[in-house]
């Protein structure tokens, strides 16, 4: 994880920088190499604040940004207090993932029965093939040979075709 610490309107210090990735230790273990972590420390000018020493995360990941801004009297308080919170969301991010792959795994096998017990082979359902079969319910020889087509489109039969008399509703 490549880590930027910026300073708006106050020195950085190497003893801060330090901090800040020892801090960032436990994050960056859970998340990519490639993921980028700015840490932003300021202080706050307004005399009436007692909370006047600020550090703000922002974490991007791939798809997602988290951000954490945590204010204290103490800048290394406040680097602390950011770095749990940002903790805290990135094993939230984790484990929401987590629960989606794992959805998605549980759903792919629950389709295999389906498909065997239609009769269609597999690689006909992934290219579309025989899905005509599964709406519709007309057998294979019924496609092929181009009867029940009208019965599909139309809702009446062959027999009623070649009389002439339509169904009644």
């Amino acid at each position: 994880m490549r880590i930027q610490v910026k300073g708006r309107n106050l020195p950085v210090s190497d003893g801060l920088k330090e901090h800040v990735v020892k801090r960032f230790r436990k994050v960056s273990r859970q998340v990519s190499e490639l993921a980028e972590l700015e840490v932003e420390v300021f202080e706050e000018r307004n005399p009436a604040i007692a909370d006047s020493q600020v550090a703000e995360a922002t974490l991007h990941l791939k798809g997602v940004t988290l951000r954490a801004r945590d204010a204290s009297p103490d800048m290394v308080h406040s680097i602390n207090l950011c770095a749990e919170e940002l903790s805290v969301q990135v094993k939230r991010h984790r484990d929401k993932r987590r629960k989606r792959r794992e959805a998605r795994a549980a759903a792919e096998p629950a389709l295999e029965p389906q498909e065997l017990a239609s009769g269609a082979e597999p690689e006909e359902l992934e290219s579309g093939a025989g899905t005509e079969e599964l709406e519709s319910g007309a057998g294979t020889e019924e496609l092929e040979s181009g009867a029940g087509t009208e019965e599909l489109q139309t809702g009446i039969g062959p027999e009623e075709l070649q009389s002439g008399v339509s169904p009644a509703a």
